[in-house]
């Protein structure tokens, strides 16, 4: 038996040291180096086929010998997914699946395991296989190609994948698999990094596509070392409230896909189901038209959504006016609170201004700040924005409305959910023609005010 080596590592982002010190060099954070073991035994988890070790070396080709047939994806049945990792998932590749504590990523995959057409092999280290039954029976009645397999060490791992040959496999979650060629704990630095990297050979060499679930720190980082995105193939991010029955799944990297793409789930209690057509719930249905409302077009990746903006202005009754918002920036909202009483002359510097985007979201798409303006000077001429009414446009400090991308998209869906009028920059360039939507060109704060409130 060789000699126990240790070494100090950053419990934050992973930065190797020789002793142990206060501070990170890299992070700057203080108190997260901890000794780890990092003596290796001299074999390897994932045995390659006899013929992959004893072939022939690749050699380098030209480019353009190279065969640019394109990848055959597997369908996951699940069309949100599908559309975000780019048209499925591409054999032999490593995704990431990160997101908040009891947000649904367990729940996620579960159900798409569940209706597979693959047979598909659910490996989860946190969880019984009665307690995964539950969760199942909850979702689909019945399954004839999932299998459950509750284990935490990847050599048992990969014994069960040889007995099953799986298709697909799902770690529920990275976090939890401990190898025994590393002497730490499950969920250290070397342990993500050792049992990731020989999942990643194992995918390669077999061609079967491995999907992991990462947990998060508490800045909304997938915890581990940094080199664990640099890695994998794909890196998903689950985000939401707990609170609201909606989640949104983006894609943070993708090798084989967009990262504009993004889907939209409702939570229910049978589980996830895909939101198609995710304007319809973002906007209230109410039968009274009620003042502080307004209805912007925005673009989340490729995708056009209609969103409400509601806003309440009133006197502040303590000396400091207040200024709150959910979903959007509060220093976006101070810069138009700023130019709405400098360049257009609303008197707002005493008045508190509460400003909500519905259905939980946040938006950092600059498109909205026409609608956030309509709302505000709707709350406090206390009218209401005339129903049928949308808005897409940027504020500028001049007060001017700037043009913005993409808006041939936007007033297409405006008109697919039945519009009558769109606010767009007079300087934007539409190539659209005979739309059954009016379009209303403005370009400063004043002509809005003007057409909206007379």
């Amino acid at each position: 038996m060789s000699k126990v080596k240790t070494s100090f590592f950053c419990q934050n982002c992973g930065t190797q040291y020789a002793k142990w010190q206060g501070q990170c060099n890299a992070c700057k954070e203080w108190n997260t180096i901890a000794e780890e073991i990092i003596q290796k035994q001299e074999k390897v988890a994932w045995k390659s086929e006899p013929a992959a070790s004893g072939g022939k070396a690749p050699r380098p080709l030209k480019i353009n010998e190279i065969d640019s047939t394109q990848e055959i994806r597997m369908n996951t049945t699940d069309g949100e997914l599908n559309r975000v990792l780019g048209g499925g998932i591409v054999p032999g590749s490593l995704t990431l699946l990160g997101g908040e504590p009891g947000i649904g990523k367990s729940t996620l995959l579960l159900q798409i395991s569940l209706k597979l057409p693959y047979k598909t092999l659910y490996v989860s280290g946190e969880e019984s296989q009665k307690q995964i039954k539950m969760r199942a029976e909850r979702i689909t009645p019945d399954s004839d190609n999932c299998y459950i397999l509750t284990e935490t060490k990847t050599q048992n791992i990969f014994k069960q994948i040889e007995a099953i040959q799986p298709e697909i496999v799902i770690i529920d979650s990275i976090q939890t698999l401990h190898t025994d060629y590393i002497e730490s704990t499950a969920g250290s630095i070397s342990q993500i990094r050792e049992t990731t990297a020989e999942l990643i050979k194992f995918a390669k060499e077999t061609n079967i596509p491995v999907i992991l679930i990462g947990h998060i720190t508490k800045d909304g980082n997938i915890a581990g070392p940094k080199i664990l995105e640099h890695m994998v193939d794909t890196v998903l991010q689950f985000e939401g409230d707990r609170n609201h029955v909606y989640r949104i799944l983006r894609s943070l990297k993708n090798r084989f896909g967009s990262t504009a793409e993004l889907g939209i789930y409702e939570m229910l209690g049978s589980g996830l189901r895909e939101v198609s057509n995710p304007s319809e719930i973002l906007i209230s249905h109410k039968d009274e038209e009620l003042s502080g409302t307004a209805i912007a077009s925005t673009l989340e990746g490729m995708r056009p959504l209609m969103i409400e903006i509601q806003s309440l202005v009133s006197t502040a009754v303590y000396g400091t006016p207040q200024r709150s918002t959910t979903g959007y920036n509060a220093k976006r909202l101070n810069m138009i609170l700023a130019v709405l009483e400098k360049r257009a002359g609303f008197r707002l510097g005493a008045k508190d201004v509460f400003l909500n985007v519905t259905g939980g979201i946040s938006v950092d798409d600059p498109a909205i700040d026409l609608a956030v303006v309509a709302a505000i000077l709707s709350s406090n001429e206390d009218i209401p924005v005339t129903k049928g009414f949308c808005f897409a446009g940027e504020v500028g400090l001049s007060g001017e409305i700037r043009p913005v991308n993409r808006v041939d998209q936007r007033i297409q869906e405006a008109e697919k959910l039945g519009f009558t009028t769109i606010f767009v920059s007079k300087y934007n360039k539409i190539a659209l023609k005979d739309t059954g939507i009016k379009i209303e060109l403005v370009a400063k704060i004043e002509d809005v005010a003007g057409i909206l409130f007379g």
